[in-house]
């Protein structure tokens, strides 16, 4: 299925926007099923739409919320993906939503795998959200271009919910754990959320080609499980 595209002329238009349509996604799942699941992002880009998602008025003790990828660092420290989300989303009435984390104890995340894989395959799918960042180089969650887990990860029929992904030049930490194609995919929607023009220029790029190992992102416009919008802002 095409992907719909939401251009806003600000980053304050477009998180009114997409905080309104991920309420109202979990919202409708509360009321049809008593529950809700999101996947969360991390990164930089959604820390306003935290803020004011997590005002939303639901039953946020019956929402399940995890994130696409995780940097195995700290929690505490800024490069946890898990420690945004704490910071950021799960405050004041959103604080009594299940967070399942990414990051466990263990000493890597090739050590966790098995662990992640579970917790998140218990989680209520389809979910009612997935939400996305993509960076300029096209990758989505931790899933980077030409990296050696993508033969397995992007396999949209695979197994597997989570995978684990060294990735030298990323920023916070290299050692990640990801969510695989067919986790992201298991969702009633899923929202790409994006800022600034080297983005937008991505984003051209990979809906004009089709290497899905020179731009993950593409793995998800190439299917038609999962309606996908893109929302951008300057």
């Amino acid at each position: 299925m095409n992907p719909t595209e939401r251009l806003f002329p600000d980053a304050e238009a477009m998180t009114e926007a997409l905080a309104a349509e991920i309420a109202g996604a979990l919202s409708a799942g509360l009321g049809a099923r008593g529950r809700a699941g999101f996947v969360a992002t991390g990164g930089t880009t959604p820390g306003g739409l935290y803020d004011r998602l997590r005002q939303a008025d639901l039953a946020w003790d019956r929402v399940q919320v995890t994130l696409s990828d995780e940097r195995w660092a700290p929690t505490a420290s800024g490069a946890s993906n898990e420690g945004l989300l704490r910071e950021r989303l799960l405050q004041g009435r959103a604080a009594a939503a299940a967070l399942v984390p990414l990051k466990t104890a263990a000493p890597t995340p090739e050590a966790a795998v098995a662990e992640v894989d579970a917790a998140v395959a218990a989680i209520a799918r389809p979910f009612d959200v997935v939400l996305l960042g993509m960076g300029a180089d096209g990758h989505v969650a931790s899933l980077f271009p030409h990296n050696p887990v993508l033969p397995r990860a992007l396999d949209p029929d695979g197994e597997a919910f989570a995978c684990a992904a060294e990735v030298a030049q990323a920023a916070g930490a290299s050692a990640r754990m990801s969510l695989t194609l067919r986790a992201l995919l298991d969702t009633r929607r899923i929202a790409i959320l994006v800022k600034g023009q080297d983005k937008l220029d991505a984003w051209r790029r990979a809906l004009a080609g089709d290497d899905q190992a020179e731009m993950p992102v593409r793995a998800l416009l190439r299917q038609d499980r999962a309606p996908v919008a893109f929302f951008w802002a300057p």
